[in-house]
């Protein structure tokens, strides 16, 4: 009898669940793609802005005889401009 009753509970409920389509509002659109774009462009000046920091501390390091792990900040650099590049594409890939 519960078994019965929590069907036709369920039934009722979920007959009135709205699907919302997934189209963004137009201005919400572009609006969202301004702000990814201007975050595009940072992530991609603070890449350049990155490695030029570390080149010109690489060259005084070696100017001065010091040893440095230079290279391991270059990695990480490097693999921060792999991922803001990526990133667009990557997402695009997964949700369409």
């Amino acid at each position: 009898m519960s078994s019965s009753l929590l069907l036709k509970a369920s039934v009722f409920l979920a007959s009135d669940v709205p699907n919302p389509t997934r189209k963004a509002p137009g201005d919400l659109t572009e609006k969202v793609n301004t702000v990814l774009g201007i975050a595009a462009w940072a992530g991609t000046a603070a890449g350049v802005a990155g490695v030029l920091i570390t080149g010109t501390m690489m060259s005084i390091s070696l100017k001065r005889g010091e040893s440095s792990e230079h290279m391991s900040r270059l990695g990480m650099v490097l693999g921060g401009c792999v991922l803001v590049a990526t990133a667009g594409p990557l997402i695009s890939f997964v949700f369409n």
